[in-house]
């Protein structure tokens, strides 16, 4: 039988991906002319952290947490790891179906798992490279080589996945040092900051209509954020990654109810492939994390 916490923390789990995937959705209306003209990644990405702050903001001026002196260059390499990391995955949303999309965007770990090679020093042994090999196989299937717009759109993905990998290994460094409410709140200040002055050059006056998209997305990355920490907090992260998968699921369903597109035969095997290698390395990540002298 499954303990309380571990039932609280499939819920949160769920929660989070549907709030995550519901930033996919609103991505792509307002990315295409679903609520008017289209608007630049950009400034979508710029919506989404200046209301996501204005959320986590208020948490914080309402709790008044406990702050410590925060490491300013791990922050600001996450940050912009994740800047770039949100606004191409924003382009895609718009470009490609969500699921295709989304799918994509679980080559993030294996590309941490990489990253952490040179950066980190970590070892890798003989089952993580399988897990990235499956992974990774699973992405050419999304990609489609040579089907034109498909494939620029399935690129722009996964690029995203390559600097939210990147992004990880910051987050790696900065998990311990600081609270996660203080990890939130810089992050998102900072991206603030950063999304202010990249949409300058990229502004259009958004409809009331996309002000309203903008401000649901910034909020749902709020929402799925405070989801996905205490989801953490309340289970080993071996027991409830498997649940994050469902985010393709919520994306899929999404699509299908929002802008009627059905996921393709070739869609859901290359998704298949890639959650099965991204499974294996998150089964093994926790096999190490319990032998930490044995590498695999």
């Amino acid at each position: 039988m499954i303990e309380a916490s571990n039932r609280l923390a499939i819920l949160f789990m769920l929660a989070a991906t549907a709030f995550i995937a519901a930033t996919t959705l609103l991505a792509k209306a307002l990315g295409t002319d679903a609520l008017g003209p289209p608007l630049h990644p950009l400034q979508i990405t710029f919506g989404r952290f200046l209301f996501a702050w204005i959320a986590i903001a208020s948490f914080v001026a309402a709790t008044r947490p406990k702050l410590i002196r925060p490491h300013i260059g791990l922050h600001i390499g996450r940050t912009l790891c994740g800047v770039v990391g949100v606004t191409l995955m924003f382009a895609a949303a718009a470009a490609i179906p969500l699921a295709d999309a989304t799918a994509i965007s679980f080559l993030n770990p294996v590309f941490g798992m990489i990253l952490a090679i040179p950066l980190l020093g970590e070892k890798v042994g003989k089952w993580r490279w399988l897990a990235a090999a499956i992974a990774f196989t699973g992405a050419v299937v999304l990609i489609r080589p040579g089907a034109g717009a498909m494939q620029f759109g399935a690129l722009l993905a996964l690029g995203a996945a390559m600097a939210l990998g990147l992004e990880l290994t910051f987050i790696k460094r900065l998990s311990g040092r600081e609270r996660p409410v203080q990890i939130l709140l810089l992050n998102n200040t900072l991206g603030l900051l950063v999304a202010s002055l990249a949409v300058i050059a990229v502004w259009q006056t958004p409809t009331p209509a996309q002000w309203a998209g903008l401000a649901a997305l910034g909020f749902a990355m709020a929402a799925a954020q405070a989801c996905f920490v205490n989801s953490m907090a309340r289970a080993d992260a071996s027991f409830v990654t498997p649940f994050s998968y469902l985010t393709l699921v919520f994306a899929a369903f999404y699509d299908l109810a929002i802008f009627g597109v059905v996921p393709t035969g070739l869609s859901l095997f290359g998704a298949g492939i890639i959650i099965a290698g991204a499974a294996l390395l998150a089964w093994r990540e926790s096999v190490n994390r319990a032998a930490p002298s044995k590498a695999g």
